[in-house]
């Protein structure tokens, strides 16, 4: 039989090969064979001391962030001190509905005599309605607006015009003034508040509203006269 690793040039057995011997016992150790399956876990392997298998250390939480500390406060600027103006108070002289009697305007509301202070308060009835022998504050009829009017300044008229009539001086229509009464009709039965040029504030009759007009707005000879209140 011909030698593994024979040299095939000289025919010499390399010392690494052997023949193999017939009998089988010739290669077995002393000793019964080992069991392969009884063999001791880790044979072979570097000893490991018991210590080193211990179990693994638990790892070391992370300390928490530490939040930086607040800046101190600074001290805050003061408030600038506001400055407040106020506007100057200017007597007020629009008339309030259901307020009558006193002295309705001041003296020094721009009226400086007591008969424009008469038509000034005459004024601020224009356009509220005529009602027959109503005397105010939200309605009139013509003697109950006269009456009103003087009363404003602290004069007190009778509640007729009749009566109207004879609660003053008389006097012509070339010499008439503010404030002065103005009659109508033999009869005396409408009067009106001479306002100045030719015109008057007066409650024309019941349905209508109180305004201002001329004294001719029923013909220059329907006038009686004038009166002025004393």
């Amino acid at each position: 039989m011909e030698t593994y690793g024979a040299d095939p040039a000289s025919g010499a057995t390399a010392p690494y090969a052997t023949a193999f011997s017939a009998d089988l016992t010739a290669h077995s150790t002393s000793g019964p064979p080992a069991d392969g399956t009884t063999a001791t876990y880790g044979a072979g392997l570097p000893s490991i001391s018991a210590p080193a298998l211990a179990a693994p250390r638990p790892a070391v939480p992370a300390e928490p962030a530490t939040a930086p500390a607040p800046a101190a406060p600074t001290a805050a600027a003061a408030p600038a001190e506001l400055v407040t103006f106020t506007a100057r108070e200017t007597p007020s002289t629009a008339f309030s509905p259901g307020v009558y009697g006193g002295s309705w305007l001041p003296q020094d509301a721009g009226h400086s005599t007591q008969a424009e202070r008469v038509v000034a308060f005459a004024r601020a009835q224009i356009g509220r309605p005529c009602v027959w022998g109503a005397v105010g504050p939200g309605s009139y009829d013509a003697p109950g607006l006269s009456q009103a009017a003087w009363k404003a300044v602290g004069v007190t008229l009778p509640r007729t015009i009749q009566d109207q009539w004879g609660a003053g001086v008389q006097v012509s229509l070339a010499d008439v003034q503010v404030g002065d009464l103005v009659f109508f009709h033999d009869d005396l039965g409408h009067v009106g508040i001479w306002s100045g040029d030719g015109m008057m504030i007066h409650a024309p009759g019941p349905g209508a509203l109180i305004r201002e007009e001329s004294v001719f707005f029923a013909g220059q000879s329907a006038i009686k006269g004038a009166v002025r209140p004393a």
